[in-house]
C-alpha cells in the first residue's frame, strides 16, 4: 500500500494520500489549497489516479485543496452529509464506505469539533480529523461544535477501536504524526475526565482566540462547488422539472453516474441506465457504451449523479469526446426528489 502523510506548516494541517498499489487509484484526507500543486506532483511522480478527495469536516483554519483538485483531476470531492459546503460530489453518513481500487474506509460520524466531523476508519488505521488529536481534542466553541456531542464521539466511538488502532489526526502544532487509541486513553490529558460534564466544563473553558484564517477560510469552504454554474452558462443543465419531462421519450437517455452503494440506499430515477462515474472516461470513448448510444444511436444523453458535481463534469466530458447534446440535471438526484420526481429502488 502507499501510504503518504504531508504537512502544511502554516496551517499545521496532516494530508494524507492514499492507495493500493502504484499505478493504481487514489485518495487523499483534508487537502490545502496552498499544496495542491506538490499533491499533484506527487501524484504524478507515483503515477497515482486520483479518484476521491475528502475533507474530515468544514475546516476554519485554511481553504480546503477539493475545488482545486476537482478540477485539475475531475476527482470525486467527499464530505459528511451534515456539511454546509454548498455543493460536494458524494455526501456520506455514519457507517458508509468510501471505497476506491484495493482500499476501502468506514465512515464514522464523530461531531462534536463541528457539527459535520467525520473520522475514518481503514484497517488498523483511523483519521480523526479534529475529533481526537494527539495529547489533546478538537476545540469546540465555533461552528457549531458541541463539548457533549464530542465527549460522546470520543469516549463512545473512537476509544472503543482497538487500542493498537493508529491514530493520524489533522492537525498537530508539536510535532507528533501518529499515536495509537491505547496512547491517547493513557496519556492524553484531556481524557482524564470523570465525566461528561468535567468534560464540557473543561472544553467551555478554554477561551482560545479564533483561528487567524478563519473569516476567509469557512465561506471559502462553503462555497466550493463552482463547477456546476459553469456548465450552467455554457446552456448544458436541465431542471429536474425539464428532466421530468423528458423521461420517457425515446430519444433522450438518463444516466446515473452514482455508486451502487448511494443508488441502494437513495433510489433511483425509474428507467435510467446506470455507468457509473469512474469508468466515464470508457464509456465516452469509440466503442464505449455512451459513445454508441449518442453517437450511434442519436440518443440525448442526460446525466445525473447526488448533487449535480459527478453528472457536470461528465458533461464537459461528453461535450469534449463531440458529443454536443449531452446535458446534466443541476443539482442531481438531491434535486429531482425535491421536486418531487419518482423514485424507483
Amino acid at each position: 500500500m502507499i501510504f503518504r502523510q504531508l504537512f502544511d506548516s502554516v496551517s499545521g494541517t496532516y494530508t494524507y494520500l492514499l492507495a493500493s498499489r502504484p499505478g493504481g487509484e487514489a485518495l487523499i484526507i483534508d487537502p490545502v489549497l496552498e499544496k495542491v500543486d506538490r499533491y499533484l506532483q506527487l501524484v504524478r511522480e507515483l503515477d497515482l489516479k486520483l479518484v476521491k478527495a475528502v475533507d474530515t469536516h468544514l475546516h476554519a483554519d485554511h481553504i480546503t485543496g477539493l475545488g482545486a483538485l476537482r478540477d485539475h483531476t475531475h476527482c470525486i470531492t467527499v464530505m459528511g452529509e451534515q456539511t454546509k459546503a454548498d455543493v460536494v460530489s458524494m455526501r456520506v453518513s455514519d457507517g458508509d464506505r468510501i471505497t476506491i481500487e484495493g482500499l476501502s474506509l468506514d465512515a464514522l460520524y464523530t461531531p462534536g469539533h463541528t457539527d459535520d466531523s467525520y473520522s475514518y476508519v481503514m484497517g488498523g488505521r483511523v483519521f480523526t480529523g479534529d475529533t481526537l488529536l494527539i495529547r489533546g481534542t478538537g476545540r469546540t466553541d465555533f461552528q457549531n461544535g458541541d463539548p457533549r456531542a464530542q465527549y460522546d464521539s470520543i469516549f463512545n466511538k473512537l476509544l472503543r477501536l482497538p487500542d493498537e488502532t493508529l491514530l493520524y489526526p489533522a492537525h498537530d502544532y508539536k510535532g507528533d504524526t501518529v499515536s495509537t487509541i491505547g496512547e491517547e486513553k493513557r496519556f492524553n490529558p484531556r481524557l482524564r475526565v470523570k465525566s461528561i460534564d468535567e468534560y464540557v466544563d473543561l472544553m467551555n473553558g478554554l477561551n482560545l482566540p479564533n483561528p487567524k484564517m478563519m473569516d476567509v477560510a469557512v465561506p471559502a469552504n462553503i462555497r466550493i462547488g463552482l463547477h456546476q454554474d459553469d456548465i450552467a452558462r455554457k446552456g448544458w443543465a436541465v431542471s429536474a422539472k425539464q428532466a421530468m419531462d423528458m423521461r420517457g421519450r425515446s430519444d433522450v437517455t438518463l444516466v446515473d453516474l452514482r455508486e451502487k452503494a448511494e443508488r441502494e440506499r437513495h433510489g433511483v430515477i425509474p428507467g435510467t441506465l446506470h455507468a457509473p462515474y469512474p469508468a466515464l472516461q470508457e464509456n465516452l470513448g469509440v466503442g464505449g457504451m455512451l459513445h454508441a448510444l449518442a453517437v450511434d444511436g442519436g440518443k440525448r444523453i442526460v446525466f445525473y449523479c447526488a448533487f449535480g458535481e459527478r453528472s457536470a463534469m461528465a458533461v464537459q466530458a461528453a461535450q469534449d469526446a463531440g458529443i454536443g447534446t449531452a446535458r446534466h440535471i443541476e443539482g442531481g438526484f438531491d434535486a429531482w426528489k425535491k421536486a418531487g420526481g419518482p423514485i424507483g429502488a
